[in-house]
Order: C-alpha cells, then structure tokens, then sequence
C-alpha cells in the first residue's frame, strides 16, 4: 500500500515535515512503514524547486490505514494552521481540513478503497 500526502499554502513544506517527523516518531508507523520523500515531476512550463513535496509511506499492511489516519490526526490537532492537506492512495484523492472522528473515518475509509 503506498500513501502519498502533499500540503498546499502558507507553510506548507514545514507543516509536511512536521507531519513526517511526527510519523517517524509513531511507533507502529515506524516499525511498518517505509517513509520517504518524492519530489513530483514539475509540469510542463514550470522549473521544479528541487524542494522535496509529498510525503510517501509504503506499507504492505492494510490495517495501517487505520493507524496512519490515528497519527494524522493526533498530529493535526497539535497544529495551529495547518495548509490543505491531500492524502492520495490506489488512485483516490482525499483532501482534508479537520482533526475530529469524521476526520479519521474518512482517511481510513479513502485507503482502504480498492
């Protein structure tokens, strides 16, 4: 399963790493997730800034969705402003904004979708 997470708006490249950080330190994500930067190929007409811009983990456990979308949130409710936040997985795109059960709900469900 491969989870792909980008951030749009003011801060968004601290916020991600903040996110990454957080994750790292998520013992269960660290234990069965691989966590590593992909930097997108720029568009056409567009220089890439070399800046690493979305978030990959790699798990094969599909019961991580739950565990990932855990940590997310925690995460997010430590947040003050957090930029809009996509979470890409098995060609499905979820884009959100809050922090509560619904939150959660939504993450897990969107990857565990086939």
């Amino acid at each position: 399963m491969t989870v792909r997470i980008s951030m749009e708006g003011q801060g968004a490249e601290e916020e991600l790493r903040s996110l990454r950080t957080w994750l790292l330190e998520t013992p269960e994500i660290r234990r069965h997730a691989k966590i590593s930067w992909e930097t997108p190929t720029p568009e056409p007409g567009r220089m890439s800034g070399g800046a690493a811009e979305i978030l990959q983990l790699i798990t094969d456990n599909v019961w991580q969705a739950t565990t990932f979308a855990l940590a997310y949130v925690s995460w997010r409710g430590t947040r003050r402003n957090t930029p809009r936040v996509t979470i890409e997985h098995n060609g499905n795109t979820l884009v959100v904004e809050g922090h509560d059960e619904e939150s959660v709900r939504r993450i897990a469900r969107a990857l565990t979708r086939e």
